[in-house]
């Protein structure tokens, strides 16, 4: 080593070359201005063997070596020789120790005393609670921070796993997360219910995220019949998707605009008031649909077939879920994809391409963006769930 550099050494073990992890952690030290030494590098060789790698990293400084290192932590990389977790307590509600370890969506790990302990409910943007006693580790937002409470601090004794490129799920891995108007459709959407369809038969969660433009466009029955097919368990919605659900189901309008013709009809503005008005007279959605008075949309089939509808509050029910259908909703779809774990896969649909780019750039192969007008896709993906043909 050169007199005055400053090293680490880091251990890279799992599908290093799948996930490429690898070479992202060659590239990142480059960057930041580091270099590597490849000390040893055993390759799997078959898809189910697992490869190691260890590697001497060089600085000019303790902090950018410090530096490098966090960085390379956040690929999945860890210190030859880990030390536990650094834990704080919680002193105010609702705020966690300065330092707490910032959560990613992926896969991850804590040494706590001498076990690695997987942390539950991984999601974005939280911090990592510990039980030391019950041996647990789980995944906190700011409102669950309790005075007392064991919070992991800094990156030492955090392991993470990036993902692995798909293998069994071909329609995933080939297309990945670009984004692009010019993608097969066809061939894509018949990747995805197959997806669907294999989920729902091995007793998996299917999530669809959508915005009232489901309704306007007049997909809203498309939806229901993936919904009556078993295709859909959870749906997140605003309150705006149930009140142009119902208002299309009453009037046959969405916003006041005829959802057959495309004509505005008179008086047709008033019309969401008068379903919400209805609805609330009925006692609620349920009510209304135990009494006949709702004979469609997309809120009688989630009620009828015992869909978890959240309108609001959104985290507990992500449990189990293992594929996504993000529907032309960009706010909720963001807020969705933030605590979804980087293995659930997603379907990200939007008219708008950056809203797609935005939506699908959570990993590189678990999540496809596709730009095309909602009603085509549900109504494609309606038809290839329920008969296998392409329209």
């Amino acid at each position: 080593m050169t007199e005055g550099r400053h090293t680490a050494r880091l251990v890279l073990q799992g599908h290093i070359i799948d996930s490429m992890m690898l070479p992202q952690v060659m590239d990142l030290v480059m960057d930041l201005g580091g270099n590597f030494t490849i000390e040893e590098l055993k390759v799997g060789q078959h898809k189910t063997d697992t490869s190691i790698c260890r590697m001497e990293v060089y600085a000019d400084s303790a902090e950018q070596l410090d530096r490098i290192v966090q960085r390379a932590r956040a690929l999945g990389a860890t210190a030859e020789h880990e030390q536990p977790v650094r834990i704080d307590k919680v002193a105010h509600d609702g705020v966690f120790p300065e330092g707490f370890y910032s959560t990613s969506n992926l896969p991850t790990e804590v040494l706590v005393d001498t076990r690695w302990l997987p942390v539950e409910n991984i999601e974005m943007d939280a911090a990592i609670a510990v039980d030391r006693q019950a041996g647990r580790a789980w995944c906190i937002v700011f409102q669950d921070a309790k005075p007392g409470m064991e919070v992991v601090i800094g990156h030492q004794g955090v392991r993470v796993t990036p993902l692995e490129r798909s293998r069994h799920t071909e329609i995933f891995s080939f297309m990945g997360s670009e984004v692009s108007a010019e993608k097969p459709k066809k061939v894509l959407i018949a990747g995805i219910a197959d997806e669907m369809r294999q989920v729902r038969d091995s007793g998996g969660r299917i999530l669809v995220v959508a915005g009232p433009a489901v309704v306007h466009t007049g997909a809203g029955v498309y939806l229901s019949r993936l919904i009556e097919l078993g295709l859909v368990q959870v749906l997140f919605a605003g309150n705006a998707l149930a009140v142009h659900d119902v208002e299309a189901a009453l009037f046959g309008t969405a916003l006041g605009v005829n959802i057959a013709s495309g004509l505005a009809i008179e008086h047709g503005h008033e019309h969401h008031m008068r379903a919400i008005n209805r609805v609330r007279a009925a006692g609620g959605l349920r009510q209304m649909v135990e009494r006949g008075q709702l004979r469609s949309g997309v809120m009688k089939s989630a009620i009828e077939h015992g869909v978890e509808i959240v309108l609001a509050g959104m985290r507990t029910a992500l449990r189990g879920v293992r594929i996504a259908l993000m529907l032309s909703t960009m706010l909720h779809s963001i807020a969705t994809g933030n605590m979804l774990p980087a293995g659930v896969r997603t379907v990200c649909v939007d008219i708008n391409p950056a809203v797609v780019t935005k939506l699908a750039d959570r990993g590189s192969w678990q999540s496809i963006g596709l730009v095309t007008d909602v009603e085509s896709f549900l109504r494609e993906l309606a038809l290839v769930v329920e008969t296998g043909r392409h329209g």
